[in-house]
C-alpha cells in the first residue's frame, strides 16, 4: 500500500515538475542568487535552482525546518537518496529533506547530479552523527579531556621554548666569540661578534614567534575539532594549513626543473668565463695584439666576464621561480626604470674609463697634469681616477672630465721610468746666455733626485722685448719617493744659490724708456764663469 502511494505521489510530482518546467521555459527567466544550506554550522550544499515556485532562499528555509524537526524527534536517522526524473530527493528518515536538481550542482566540482547529491547526503549524515555526538555526555567529556590535554601540552611547549631561548641567549655570546675567533684572515677577524650578536638574537626571536604562531594555530584547530558545533571551523583551519603547505610544496617541486636549467646555464657561463680568461691571457702575449697587453688585459677580462654573465642572466631569467608572476615583472620594470634614469652619467663615466684604459693615456705611477690638477696617478678605475698631489692630497677626478680636458703627461717622454721636471727663468739681455745655461745646468746637478743620464737641457724658448726666456728640462729619479713639488722647490733654491754665487741678478728688466747704456754683451765677455769656452781643435 505504501509503495503504491509513493508511486502515485512520484507520478503526480513528475507531472507537476513537467508543467513547472514548461512554464519556466515559456515565462521570462529570473535567476535568483544562490543560497547556502548550513546545518549545525556545517555546509551541506548550495541551492541555485527554483523548484515548484520555491527559490533558493525558500528551499533553504524549508530544508532547515525539516532537518531541525527530524533531529529534534530522534538522533537515529538514516539518510537515503531517491531518484526523481533527472533530480535526486534526499530523505532524512521518511521525510524529504531537500531535492538536488541538475541546476543546483556545480560542474566545476562534480561531473553529475548524482555525485552532487551523494556529497550532500554524506554531509547530512555527518550532521546527524555530530548531533548524536553532541547529545552524548560521555563523548563531550572525552572531547573536553582531549582539549585539556592538548592545552596542557601547548602551555608546556611554550614554557619549554622560553626556557630553551633563555639558555641559548645565555650561551650565545660565548659561542659567537669562540667561532668568530676561528674565522680570521691572518690576524684580522672576518666577523665582529659585537655586530653579529644583535642580528642573531633578532633572528632567534623571529623564529620563536613563528613557532609560537604555528603551535597556537595547531592547538586552536585541534581544540575546535573536538566539539561537534565548532568542528567545521577546526577542519577549515587544518585544511587551510594543509592547502598552504601543499601549495608551497607544489611550488618548490615545480620550481626544481627550472632551477636545474638555470643552474646549468650559470655553470656553463662560469666555464665560458674561465675559458675566455685563458684565451685572453694567451692573446695578451707580446706581438699578438697591439691593443691587448698587460695593462688592458684585466679590464678586457672583466668586460668579457660581464658580457657572458649578462647573457647568462637573460637566458636563465625565464626559468627562475616566480619569473612569470606580476610581482616579478613589476620588480623587473622598476629595476629597468632605475637603471634607465641613472645610467646616463654612469655609462658616460664607464665609457670614459674604457677610453683612458685602451688608449693608454694614463698609467699608475705617471706624473701628469690634468687641467689645474697636478700629481702622480695612483689608481685608474672604471669611473674615476685618483692622483696624489705634491702636498700629499689625493684627488679623485671623474674620467669624463679627464677625457674632456687637456692632459699633460710628464712621464711619457722620459728615458726609462721617471718623470720630467722643468722650470722657466727670464734674464736680461746684458747677461751672456752661455753663462745662464751653465748656471741652470749646475743648479740641476746640485739637486738630489735629478738624473745625470739623460743630462739636463736648457732651451731658449722666447726672445721677448726686455729679456730672453730659458727653460730647464730634466728627468727625476722615480726610485726616490719625492713629490714633484718638493723636487721643484729644491731645484728653485739651487738656482737662486748658483745665480747669487756668480753675481747674476734673476730679476728681469722692464723699461718705460730707452736705457742710457745699450744692453748687449761684448765678445770678450761671452764665457764668464761657470761657462766654459770651447777649445779649438
Amino acid at each position: 500500500m505504501r509503495s503504491r502511494l509513493l508511486a502515485v505521489m512520484f507520478t503526480v510530482f513528475g507531472m507537476m515538475w513537467s508543467v513547472q518546467s514548461w512554464a519556466e521555459d515559456e515565462a521570462p527567466k529570473v535567476v535568483d542568487a544562490p543560497v547556502e544550506l548550513k546545518v549545525a554550522n556545517r555546509s551541506i550544499m548550495v541551492f541555485r535552482a527554483t523548484i515548484l515556485g520555491e527559490g533558493p532562499a525558500s528551499r533553504v528555509k524549508r530544508a532547515k525546518a525539516v532537518i531541525g524537526e527530524a533531529l529534534d524527534d530522534t538522533d537515529d536517522l538514516k539518510v537515503t537518496l531517491d531518484p526523481i526524473m533527472k533530480s535526486y530527493m534526499v530523505l532524512l528518515g521518511s521525510r524529504r529533506a531537500f531535492i538536488v536538481s541538475p541546476k543546483d550542482f556545480d560542474a566545476t566540482e562534480y561531473d553529475t547530479v548524482q555525485q552532487a547529491a551523494e556529497a550532500a547526503a554524506d554531509r547530512l549524515r555527518q550532521v546527524v552523527a555530530e548531533t548524536r555526538e553532541a547529545r552524548s555526555l560521555q563523548l563531550i567529556l572525552r572531547s573536553v579531556v582531549a582539549a585539556l590535554i592538548a592545552t596542557g601540552i601547548y602551555i608546556a611547549l611554550l614554557f619549554g621554548m622560553s626556557y630553551v631561548r633563555r639558555r641559548v641567549l645565555k650561551k650565545l655570546p660565548e659561542l659567537m666569540h669562540r667561532h668568530t675567533k676561528a674565522l680570521k684572515v691572518g690576524k684580522v677577524p672576518l666577523v665582529d661578534a659585537n655586530y653579529l650578536y644583535p642580528l642573531v638574537s633578532r633572528l632567534l626571536e623571529l623564529v620563536r614567534w613563528i613557532v609560537v604562531l604555528l603551535l597556537t594555530y595547531e592547538w586552536l584547530g585541534f581544540v575546535l575539532s573536538r566539539f561537534p558545533y565548532t568542528r567545521p571551523w577546526g577542519e577549515s583551519l587544518n585544511n587551510y594549513l594543509l592547502e598552504l603547505g601543499g601549495y608551497l610544496l607544489e611550488g618548490i617541486v615545480g620550481a626544481i626543473p627550472g632551477l636545474g636549467v638555470a643552474l646549468a646555464i650559470f655553470f656553463i657561463a662560469r666555464g665560458a668565463t674561465a675559458f675566455m680568461r685563458r684565451i685572453l691571457r694567451r692573446m695578451a702575449a707580446p706581438g699578438t695584439l697591439s691593443w691587448l697587453n698587460h695593462e688592458t688585459l684585466q679590464p678586457t677580462q672583466r668586460l668579457t666576464s660581464l658580457a657572458i654573465w649578462l647573457f647568462a642572466l637573460a637566458m636563465a631569467y625565464p626559468y627562475l621561480p616566480g619569473a612569470g608572476t606580476d610581482a616579478f615583472k613589476g620588480l623587473s620594470v622598476l629595476i629597468g626604470l632605475m637603471i634607465s634614469l641613472g645610467a646616463t652619467s654612469v655609462v658616460g663615466q664607464a665609457a670614459a674609463g674604457l677610453i683612458l684604459t685602451y688608449t693608454r693615456t694614463l698609467r699608475p705611477g705617471e706624473f701628469v697634469r690634468i687641467g689645474d690638477y697636478e700629481g702622480t696617478v695612483t689608481e685608474l678605475g672604471m669611473f674615476t681616477t685618483s692622483i696624489r698631489t705634491g702636498l700629499g692630497e689625493v684627488l679623485t677626478l671623474p674620467n669624463s672630465m679627464i677625457t674632456g680636458t687637456v692632459t699633460k703627461n710628464y712621464s711619457r717622454v722620459v728615458q726609462g721610468p721617471g718623470y720630467v721636471v722643468d722650470t722657466v727663468v727670464t734674464i736680461g739681455y746684458d747677461t751672456p746666455w752661455r753663462q745662464v745655461e751653465a748656471m741652470l745646468l749646475e743648479a740641476a746637478a746640485r739637486t738630489p733626485g735629478i738624473l745625470e743620464v739623460p743630462p739636463a737641457q736648457v732651451f731658449q724658448t722666447a726672445l721677448s722685448d726686455f729679456y730672453p726666456e730659458y727653460r730647464l728640462v730634466a728627468q727625476a729619479i722615480p726610485s726616490q719617493p719625492r713629490p714633484r713639488a718638493v723636487l721643484l722647490s729644491m731645484l728653485h733654491a739651487n738656482i737662486q744659490d748658483v745665480f747669487n754665487e756668480y753675481g747674476v741678478q734673476i730679476m728681469s728688466p722692464h723699461y718705460l724708456g730707452d736705457p742710457q747704456q745699450e744692453k748687449w754683451v761684448p765678445r770678450d765677455k761671452w764665457y764668464p764663469a761657470p761657462a766654459q769656452e770651447p777649445k779649438e781643435s
